[in-house]
């Protein structure tokens, strides 16, 4: 009697292990190829939300300043709002901590915008005009 019951909660331990070892595999795979896709360059949701879960539109309204426009936005506007906003919600004077932290996002957001649209600018140049690197001569 006492192997029957022992056999049965080995037997039924193994299909629980068994069943949360394929689930935590499923899940695991469908992470891969969906990094593998944000890796491509597929904005399907991965590259909207690289800061903090935050879009471009989000942050732009919390900091009260237009969208980037090809790559060309007045950095300083968004310094003078970020530091206005980040000030006035400092939380030694009164103000809210997870205001300053949205804040501080969103000003992190916009600027790497702006930073990944200098650098395919920059790329976008290059092939252009071809890759020309610098040579030095030995005197």
């Amino acid at each position: 009697m006492a192997h029957r019951i022992l056999s049965q909660i080995v037997v039924t331990g193994s299909r629980v292990l068994g069943r949360a070892f394929v689930e935590a595999y499923k899940q695991a795979s469908a992470s891969s190829k969906y990094a593998a896709q944000a890796g491509k360059g597929n904005v399907s949701g991965s590259n909207t939300y690289k800061s903090s879960g935050l879009t471009l539109d989000e942050a732009c309204k919390i900091l009260n300043v237009k969208p980037p426009q090809a790559g060309g936005t007045n950095l300083e506007a968004v310094t003078e709002r970020f530091k206005k906003l980040f000030d006035l919600n400092n939380p030694e004077k009164g103000g809210s901590f997870y205001l300053q932290s949205k804040i501080l996002r969103a000003r992190e957001r916009i600027e790497m915008e702006i930073r990944e649209a200098e650098r395919k600018a920059k790329m976008d140049k290059e092939i252009r005009e071809g890759w020309k690197p610098q040579v030095y001569k030995d005197r």
